[in-house]
């Protein structure tokens, strides 16, 4: 009677622990399509609006304003998350007012970014919040 119980209490564990593993959301990377064409046009023009001024205009930097392309920009986010680069934009950009673009002018400018390093696009845009896009790993490069 003890060994069905315990094999009964030991299959409904199991269960359990797929519902879990199934709900909690898988990590991805920039390669996998983790913002839209359409996102990436719309954070173009906040970029040129935004960011262009100090940043420059191919996003590849003006006197201390840094590249937001190439090796320099992909080595200092390589293995953090969407999220991360997400909150220094959002809360220190622009340098000039801090804080003052919505979630979903950030996410698009950094669809934008992400495109330009180039990254593929895919069909559901970037969320507009940091949470959201903490299982999106930046990798500089290609997985195999």
């Amino acid at each position: 009677m003890m060994a069905r119980v315990a094999l009964i209490f030991a299959g409904a564990l199991a269960l359990a622990g797929g519902i879990v593993a199934q709900a909690q959301p898988a990590e991805r990377s920039v390669w996998t399509g983790v913002y839209s064409a359409e996102q990436a046009t719309r954070g173009k023009a906040a970029y040129a609006q935004n960011c262009a001024s100090c940043h420059g205009e191919s996003l590849s930097g003006i006197d201390v304003a840094p590249a937001l392309t190439g090796s320099g920009f992909l080595n200092n986010w390589n293995g953090t998350s969407a999220g991360d680069l997400f909150t220094r934009i959002k809360t220190t950009m622009p340098l000039n007012a801090p804080d003052s673009l919505s979630g979903r002018t950030v996410s698009d400018i950094e669809a934008y970014l992400f495109q330009s390093n180039g990254f593929p696009s895919g069909e559901v845009a970037l969320p507009p919040s940091p949470p959201m896009m903490a299982g999106i790993k930046i990798i500089a490069q290609k997985p195999q």
